[in-house]
């Protein structure tokens, strides 16, 4: 499901957890509440769990964010999106390359792509990618494979170097979000910030507040 204009609303982009970085919360617990709480976003990362599982959670949450008019993306599971007619799907570096998931999306689901420098972002770009996940901007423990943080300065260059919308991610609280937006990023994708939180629809009502302030300036 695409937005008017086609680009999507990436302000403020919920990635799911599993229950040992969500407080013992289900991954629809965590979605539904990003809903409510104003999030424009939500990816279903799920990785430890059997497909059949994954994708009747997909499904369930693919029909909640439709209902809400949220974008719904999947995480590395192409397979996963088409089958549970998610919005699109998104991959890292080290996931299927972005032309072969590109290919077998076919053109209208979003394709998100994860890229840390301007090279990454440019091959992206060229491969069908609609916007890219950059970072991770601050450091963090959530992802053990994130890398070292590659800091404002890497959204900035990277936002600025490229047509896609550029998404922060790595490290994001509702006091950083901020300046990842004044650095040119369309958004801001956040895991613990919301899955830890006491009230998860407040913390997501809280950055989105967070970053339609630093959008108007």
């Amino acid at each position: 499901m695409r937005s008017p204009g086609g680009r999507g609303d990436w302000r403020v982009y919920v990635i799911t957890a599993d229950p040992a970085q969500a407080r013992g919360r289900s991954h629809i617990e965590i979605a539904e509440a990003a809903i409510r709480g104003g999030a424009t976003a939500v990816q279903l990362r799920m990785k430890n769990a059997p497909a059949r599982t994954v994708l009747e959670t997909a499904r369930r949450i693919a029909a909640r964010c439709r209902d809400a008019g949220v974008a719904f993306i999947v995480n590395d599971r192409v397979d996963v999106a088409l089958a549970a007619e998610a919005g699109g799907v998104h991959v890292g570096q080290d996931d299927l390359p972005a032309a072969a998931t590109r290919a077998l999306l076919g053109a209208a689901p979003y394709l998100g792509v994860s890229a840390a420098t301007r090279e990454e972002a440019d091959a992206a770009s060229r491969d069908g990618a609609d916007y890219l996940g950059v970072g991770a901007v601050y450091a963090t423990a959530t992802k053990p494979d994130a890398g070292e943080a590659v800091g404002i300065a890497r959204v900035r260059e990277v936002a600025a170097s490229c047509d896609l919308p550029v998404v922060g991610i790595g490290g994001i609280t509702i006091e950083n979000a901020a300046p990842v937006i004044r650095a040119g990023a369309a958004g801001v994708a956040v895991i613990t910030a919301v899955t830890m939180a006491d009230d998860m629809a407040a913390a997501t009502r809280r950055l989105r507040e967070e970053v339609d302030r630093a959008r108007a300036g």
